[in-house]
């Protein structure tokens, strides 16, 4: 189970069961854990594929054992995500913690995730349980439906989860219209139905200050 101590420590109990964690963000634990370090970037042969084309590694590590173990890194806030059988797109600076029996892999992000300072793969993790993604400052949960699709900076962008399509497109926004921008900036547009998870707090990106 997860559950927050404050908002920045997370901390899992395990009876038996494993977690899929950020290498090195174990801070404490009690009763009896054993660590095993794993290779991110996706499971199986594609993830492997993936990998080696994209150079993607993201350094994951599987804890199993009896008690409870804390997880943090950096200070950073923390937000629980509840899957049911759906799929969470997740930059993989921004996931901390997964329940084992999650699947993860990566997925294409294109323009958007080298407009947001990240690569062109982004981190997926698909079916039911829980993770904990990571945030500069306290993460928002943006809703998205059908008669009001959402506009995001992509260097606030975390995560998003549900039935989105997401479109990268050039515009203004309202640092530009005030004339504090430089150069010209993006937006991601989100259509659908869905959460997008959002940060206080910006990414360096192409567009400079966006």
């Amino acid at each position: 189970m997860f559950r927050l101590q404050g908002s920045k420590t997370l901390a899992v109990d395990l009876s038996g069961d494993a977690v899929k964690a950020k290498n090195g963000s174990m801070v404490a634990y009690d009763g009896r854990m054993t660590f095993k370090k794993m290779t991110g970037g996706g499971e199986g042969l594609r993830g492997m594929v993936t990998r080696r084309l994209t150079g993607e590694q993201m350094a994951v590590m599987e804890v199993t054992g009896q008690g409870t173990c804390f997880f943090a890194d950096r200070a950073s806030e923390i937000s629980l995500v509840s899957l049911h059988g759906d799929k969470l797109y997740v930059e993989a600076s921004n996931l901390l913690c997964t329940d084992a029996g999650l699947r993860t892999g990566t997925t294409f992000t294109g323009m958007r995730g080298s407009a947001s300072g990240n690569g062109l793969f982004t981190t997926t993790v698909e079916g039911t349980g829980q993770a904990a993604i990571m945030s500069d400052g306290s993460a928002v949960a943006l809703r998205v439906s059908a008669q009001y699709p959402l506009f995001v900076d992509p260097g606030a962008y975390i995560a998003h989860q549900g039935n989105l399509q997401q479109h990268f497109q050039s515009g203004v926004n309202f640092r530009t219209l005030m004339g504090e921008g430089s150069g010209e900036s993006f937006q991601i547009r989100f259509e659908g139905e869905g959460l997008v998870y959002v940060q206080p707090s910006e990414r360096n990106t192409i567009g400079g200050n966006v």
